[in-house]
Parts: C-alpha cells; structure tokens; sequence
C-alpha cells in the first residue's frame, strides 16, 4: 500500500512542476552561474550594507593620515586627502551599480518595446529596423562626450550637481543600448507570431493588444532577462568610462570610475587607490556575465530538462 502512494506523490510532483523550477534546476548547474551569483551577491549586500559596518564618513578629511597602506582602521588605505578607501569604495558602488540598473532598465523596455513592434506588426518593422541600424552604425563613445557636454551644466542648474549628471548618465547611457536586445526580440517575435496559439487568438477576433500582452511578451522573457543581466554590466563599464575621462559624476559623488580617475596620478605612490575600484569593477561585470551566461542556458529549451 505504500509504494503506491509514493508512486502517485512523484506524479503528482511531476505534474506540477513549473517552468521557473525548470529553470532554477538548470541554472544551478552552471557552476560559473552560481560563483558568479554569489560573488554579485556579496558585492550589492557590500555596497548596501557595508556603511553600518565601516561607518567612516568616505567624504571626511584626514590630511594627518593621508596615502595610508592597508591597516585596521583603514582596510584598503586612504587617498592624498585621508578620506578612507574603503568608504568609498562602498559609497561609489551604490552609484555605479544603481546606474546600471536603471540605465538597464531604460534600455530593456526601449529595446522590448521597439522589437516587439517590429516583429508584430509588419508596417512598421521598416521604418523600426533602420532606426536600429542607424544607432548601431552611431560612434557612440563621441557622441556621449557630446551629449554630456552640451547638457550637462544646464541639467546641474535645474537638478543639481548629483541628481542632474545621474539623469543625464542614465539616459544617454540607455538610449544608446537598446539596439542589440531589440533585434534579437524582433526575430523571436517574428518566429512566434506564426505559431498556430497566435494564428488561433487572430482567427478569434483578439485584439493584437492582447495577443502581445497574453502569448507574445511572455514567450520572449528569456532573450529580455539574459539582455537585462548583460545591459547592467555595459552599463557599469560605460559609466566608469565616462568617469575616468573626468566628464561623469562630480569628485564629492564618487562612483568606481570617478575613482580610477582621481587615483590615476597616484598609481606610484598609493597604487590600492586604482587597484580596488578596478577590482570591484572586475568582479562585478564577471559575475554578471556568467550570471547571463547561466541564466541563458536555463531558459533554452533545448538545453533545460537534460
């Protein structure tokens, strides 16, 4: 009697096993996946949490203590003004990464949306499609060293110093890589609008409203979220560019770019003032590509269930 009802409890847990399941047992499979998880774990809780640890304000001044190695009361040493390092460090990681995030953001749902309108609707995938093709063929490094020096003092005036270079950082930096997650949404909705679920939601009368919002965007979750994890990773790279060129947030703001740039002329004497930002900038682009990575293979069907 037993062997039975075990028997029907494994069905039953088969029955009901979901996609996301599916998915979550594949991508912990991915070892790369999975160090790479960890490492950006520990490195958001750093930046986030790390400030009611090491409670050193990264803004105070300590001209006593300045060019300090590693010690105790400062782990990664201080800059040629005695601010601590390791304070910000911190500090600049809550920047960059909230940079990437919603510079990503920007750029998934213009890259979503513009794919999903080209692929659907047949008018319109033209006129979409060169519009794409013009951005990408856009030197962008130039062209965002001109954006930010032709707006960047007017948007410090109307939103101050802080809150006015982060407007302008996020949305030059998400209007500009929207491209390649719009392509390849447009070639997966040009496969799924002749499926015969779609075919059958027309022959009824739906709305195409509906048939995007019911059958096409969930069917393209998986090229969006590997573009979400991989768009915060350019993102934080194209932000510590512009820093350490000197035109992205202000020294009193510090972000890791800005840091490699104010540390650049110190590399001899305190060389940990670019290691470490360096550093942080490393790791966290690595583990969000092999987070992409895993997260890729996880929702490939003909991958996930081996």
């Amino acid at each position: 009697m037993s062997n039975p009802a075990r028997v029907v409890t494994a069905e039953e847990m088969l029955a009901h096993r979901s996609l996301w399941s599916d998915v979550w047992s594949q991508f912990i499979t991915h070892k790369g996946a999975v160090v790479g998880a960890v490492v950006f774990i520990l490195i958001v809780l750093g930046v986030v949490l790390g400030p009611y640890i090491h409670t050193l304000d990264p803004q105070y001044l300590d001209i006593r203590n300045k060019n300090l190695g590693p010690s105790l009361a400062h782990p990664m040493g201080t800059d040629n003004l005695g601010r601590d390092t390791l304070a910000q460090v911190m500090a600049g990681g809550r920047v960059s990464l909230l940079v990437g995030v919603v510079a990503m953001l920007l750029s998934l749902i213009l890259g979503a949306a513009i794919g999903v309108l080209a692929g659907f609707f047949k008018k319109l995938d033209g006129p979409l499609m060169r519009l794409t093709d013009l951005f990408l063929a856009l030197p962008l490094l130039p062209l965002l060293l001109v954006i930010i020096m032709l707006f960047r003092d007017s948007l410090r005036s109307a939103f101050g110093p802080e809150t006015g270079i982060f407007l302008l950082i996020v949305f030059i930096i998400g209007v500009t890589s929207w491209m390649q997650t719009a392509r390849i949404v447009r070639g997966d909705v040009l496969a799924l609008k002749e499926q015969e679920f779609v075919v059958a939601a027309r022959s009824v009368g739906a709305p195409s409203r509906r048939i995007i919002s019911r059958h096409i965007l969930p069917n393209v979750l998986s090229p969006i979220m590997v573009s979400a994890t991989l768009g915060i990773a350019n993102a934080i790279i194209t932000e510590s560019a512009l820093s350490f060129l000197g035109l992205g947030f202000p020294s009193d703001f510090p972000t890791w770019g800005r840091l490699l740039y104010d540390g650049a002329n110190f590399m001899q004497l305190t060389p940990a003032r670019v290691i470490w930002p360096g550093l942080a900038i490393s790791l966290t682009v690595l583990s969000v590509n092999y987070m992409g990575d895993g997260l890729r293979d996880a929702l490939d069907p003909r991958i996930r269930g081996r």
